[in-house]
């Protein structure tokens, strides 16, 4: 079995799930699972863990995002995007410089109320399902961050624009927001994913590229390491005699370790083999290490 994580490119078309399930054929492993839902006509990368790596999801899920959009001013569509049905067309009258200046007042925290045609799920329905069959709920307001947006063209009524934000941010819901403010509303055209954490669409691998690495035996060459996600956690290996105690995922004191450099709050930790194991968080309390998340080749 695969573990570790690969940096795939979505392609329109293909929902986040199609991706997971052509990949458990192409790889033969059932463990396979994404990091972040893309919408079926969006692109661009989407982080797949493997095999040990799906305990991964949930924290890559939590690392900001990079995008580049098409905001379509002048249309109200019930999706927020160009695929929905249009509920309202209006003129576009604003100026390049309001434009701009209404996205960059985007920049920062604000609570975004999260579409209907979405998966967040309301009392343990998703909202497209409620959204298909004509329903609308009140949905809470969300708190995201947009880190930065940069505008990459303007020629009404489109605005190409490059934004960074955190996890839980809607693109579609961003236009959609920023056409409200302009007074002529607006949604989403087009949508590409460019980075998710440190994997860059620069280096993000279609289907049929993975699937011919495969063929060709080198597929693992780029595959991301489970611990190299990591990267500023110290390596800390446990002593030979007390090997059981890691396999197990039991609590780790400082007598345990081969490294008697200064405690770290979090470590990564290996066997004498130098496979690793685990991440270890340090409780003050009872002055040991104890497990955050395993990660067993099982």
């Amino acid at each position: 079995m695969i573990s570790g994580v690969i940096n795939v490119y979505k392609e329109k078309g293909y929902t986040s799930h199609d991706v997971v399930a052509k990949l458990r054929g192409i790889l033969k492993q059932k463990k396979v699972g994404h990091t972040g839902t893309l919408d079926p006509e969006a692109e661009g990368v989407l982080a797949v863990c493997l095999g040990s790596g799906t305990k991964l999801c949930d924290m890559l899920t939590d690392t900001g995002k990079t995008y580049e959009a098409t905001l379509l001013l002048g249309q109200i569509t019930d999706t927020q995007d160009s695929t929905g049905n249009l509920q309202q067309e209006r003129p576009v009258t604003c100026s390049e410089d309001d434009v701009a200046e209404k996205l960059h007042s985007f920049i920062g925290e604000y609570d975004q109320i999260p579409p209907m045609f979405s998966a967040r799920k309301v009392q343990g329905k998703k909202l497209y399902e409620l959204a298909r069959t004509g329903i609308e709920v009140e949905r809470k307001p969300q708190r995201i961050t947009i880190y930065d947006i940069h505008i990459e063209n303007i020629l009404l009524p489109e605005v190409v624009f490059t934004v960074s934000c955190s996890k839980g941010t809607y693109i579609r819901t961003l236009c959609h927001d920023v056409g409200k403010t302009l007074g002529c509303g607006g949604c989403m055209k087009s949508l590409k994913r460019i980075r998710v954490g440190d994997f860059k669409i620069d280096d993000s691998l279609k289907l049929s590229e993975i699937e011919r690495l495969r063929d060709s035996g080198v597929l693992m060459d780029y595959i991301h390491p489970v611990d190299s996600m990591f990267p500023n956690l110290a390596q800390i290996h446990v002593l030979p005699e007390f090997e059981g105690l890691l396999k197990n995922g039991n609590p780790l004191g400082y007598r345990h370790i081969r490294e008697k450099t200064e405690k770290a709050s979090r470590i990564r930790v290996y066997d004498t083999e130098n496979i690793f194991w685990g991440i270890y968080t340090w409780n003050n309390d009872k002055k040991i290490y104890v497990p955050e998340k395993m990660f067993p080749e099982i």
